[in-house]
């Protein structure tokens, strides 16, 4: 039996946990624990812990709470701390195995046992999980279903609103997003009406809010509640979720074209998880890898991105890179590996995967390439047309202007340009609007439409330069000369005075490789780079590199 003073401990741990007050919650419980260990004050003590970042602490409090239930006999408690202990393993330590593991050992616990809230927090993990790590939104799906089910049977309407918006997340990614997006709605609804009452479980109800919108492309929806979550968050110190919500945030800004506001978010956020959740950093290295990549920082993007390991979005990213690189066999590999991973039916993930094999297969070359694009294409344009957003229909356009243009039908690539101008413009995305306007006016110039072609591509220079996109901005210089400038006189490619060696240089320039980074790719010495930089730079009369770049795209040489 507790003593009074013992009880009176307890209670002001709890109280403390309840009001945030997370340091006072932790000298409470360690004041109880050096009267008498008990699983209830090592676990108040692992959770204050949690909230502090002191891993050491989570850990050895979670792990003898889990034996102090088990001893007692208390299996439901014991599952509880169970989906806990998968939870840390995964982000502190990022120990995936181990954190299954967990899950496993809550799941038989709680085999037979009446619905409570701890078989609602186990589906719900798991669910994050399943739809996250493994890319199984029809198993995240069902898990999610299972959530809400007990959660209403036990009246836990926190758990059942956490429930609903991973389902929303789960049915956006299969491509059913009006029936996601309404099932969002009614958390939003929840959430606002202060119906939910558990700090931690309404801010993991925004975060699967705001990764569902991203997922969605809906980024209206996102930022409202990114700056929701992140005021929750700053106001009862929940750290870990504010650093999270914050690389989400941040893909919002990239998106708007506001570039410095991601890249402050991106680094503040990875900062504070590198300290406070080590395990969850990939995430903000990876965006901030695809920041670095439209800035045209090809190299700096590289090394974020193999920072990020096997993260999705740096898979994805090294494979567009290789794309901006001129390299279109490993773009066209690293995209199909992409998709390998992801299941069919995990619609909007597959959606950017399918956007960077159809460029890497949308160019003059043989037939079976525009076969396999336009397999792609089909594939892209299905999922835009079940979604119906905006971005996603832009983003099926855009590809099909791509392969009507490889394909000599540059009337139908004008159509196709024209509307993802037209979509992007509207849903507020400059950098996108920008590349489909480059591609417009390259187009609008093969129909002799030159006054047209000129004003699309100096309304994407003007975008462009206002972001500092260098490699996009290049390439539309290279269009713009190309455009303005008189045809040379049968000057064919193979006679510029080029070798096939200073060629393939010049092409790694035009990928925004520097000496070094050439070298490296080409097995030769930064010494041997330079002077095929200086011969290129004499046999085609430029003074820079840059001005190489724009003077072979006007021959036709990249």
């Amino acid at each position: 039996m507790m003593s009074l003073e013992q009880r009176s401990d307890l209670q002001a741990g709890r109280k403390a946990l309840e009001a945030g007050a997370w340091q006072d919650a932790r000298l409470a419980f360690e004041r109880l624990l050096q009267v008498e260990e008990t699983p209830e004050a090592l676990e108040g003590l692992g959770l204050a812990a949690w909230w502090l970042d002191l891993a050491d602490v989570v850990f050895d409090s979670r792990e003898r709470a889990f034996r102090g239930y088990r001893s007692r006999g208390d299996d439901r408690s014991a599952a509880r701390v169970a989906v806990w202990m998968a939870w840390d393993s995964a982000a502190f330590r990022g120990e995936e195995g181990v954190a299954k593991g967990w899950l496993q050992r809550a799941r038989r616990l709680l085999e037979g046992q009446p619905d409570s809230p701890e078989h609602a927090f186990l589906a719900a993990r798991d669910a994050v999980f399943t739809l996250l790590d493994d890319g199984d939104p029809d198993a995240a799906e069902a898990l999610a279903r299972e959530a809400i089910r007990v959660a209403q049977a036990i009246g836990a309407i926190d758990y059942e609103m956490v429930g609903r918006a991973l389902l929303g997340f789960a049915m956006i990614t299969t491509g059913r997003v009006t029936e996601g997006l309404r099932e969002l709605d009614e958390v939003s609804a929840a959430i606002l009406a202060g119906e939910l009452t558990d700090r931690l479980l309404i801010a993991l109800a925004g975060c699967y809010l705001i990764g569902a919108c991203d997922r969605a492309r809906d980024h209206g929806r996102a930022v409202q509640w990114c700056e929701r979550v992140k005021e929750h968050s700053r106001k009862w110190g929940l750290k870990p979720l504010f650093a999270v919500c914050r690389t989400q945030y941040a893909s919002v800004c990239m998106w708007r074209g506001a570039w410095d506001e991601a890249e402050r978010e991106l680094t503040s956020a990875c900062d504070e998880l590198a300290i406070c959740r080590p395990a969850m950093t990939t995430d903000g290295l990876a965006r901030l890898g695809e920041l670095r990549r439209r800035q045209g920082r090809l190299d700096e993007a590289a090394s974020l991105l193999d920072r990020s390991g096997g993260h999705p979005i740096a898979s994805l990213g090294r494979a567009a890179l290789a794309l901006d690189r001129n390299d279109r066999q490993s773009a066209v590999e690293l995209a199909e590996r992409h998709l390998r991973r992801l299941p069919v039916k995990n619609r909007t993930e597959r959606a950017a995967a399918l956007e960077v094999l159809i460029r890497a297969h949308a160019a003059p070359g043989p037939d079976r390439l525009r076969v396999r694009a336009r397999a792609a294409l089909d594939e892209l344009r299905s999922i835009a047309a079940a979604a119906n957003t905006p971005p996603l229909r832009a983003s099926a356009s855009l590809a099909a202007g791509l392969i009507s243009l490889a394909a000599g039908e540059s009337e139908t690539a004008r159509r196709e340009f024209e509307d993802a101008v037209d979509l992007f413009e509207k849903c507020g995305a400059p950098f996108e609007t920008a590349h489909a306007r480059v591609h417009l006016a390259s187009v609008l110039g093969k129909l002799g439409r030159t006054e047209a072609a000129v004003g699309e591509i100096d309304r994407a220079r003007e975008a462009l330069t206002r972001l500092d996109a260098r490699l996009e901005l290049a390439t539309a210089d290279a269009v713009r000369q190309r455009l303005t400038s008189p045809e040379p006189a049968e000057a064919p490619r193979e006679t510029s005075g080029l070798t096939a060696r200073e060629l393939e240089v010049l092409r790694l320039i035009s990928g925004g490789l520097s000496n070094q980074a050439i070298a490296d790719r080409l097995c030769i010495s930064e010494h041997t780079v330079h002077r095929h930089v200086a011969n290129t730079l004499s046999k085609l009369d430029v003074p820079s590199r840059s001005a190489a770049v724009a003077q072979a795209a006007k021959l036709g040489l990249l």
